[in-house]
């Protein structure tokens, strides 16, 4: 089976959830931005899958509009949490 390996960095709100700064998940080969999305929150339980809903998302440091969009392979996924502040 063809995989994608992704690169996922957490942040803030999402690390403490997440219980991890960053990990490495491999998806199958034409999983998209929500495909990793879920298998996040299956994989770190119920206080990530809270706060990914309203999360943002970088994918290679560009924002992420639409969450249909297909991974590249070796990929770097950022999780952002809503801020506070100002």
């Amino acid at each position: 089976m063809i995989e994608t390996e992704v690169r996922v960095r957490y942040f803030a709100g999402a690390r403490a959830a997440a219980g991890v700064r960053e990990e490495t998940v491999r998806l199958p080969a034409g999983a998209t931005v929500a495909d990793a999305v879920a298998a996040l929150g299956a994989r770190h339980g119920a206080a990530l899958a809270r706060v990914l809903p309203a999360a943002s998302f970088l994918l290679d440091g560009v924002a992420v509009r639409d969450r249909d969009i297909r991974l590249p392979d070796v990929t770097g996924l950022d999780v952002l949490p809503p801020f506070a502040g100002g």
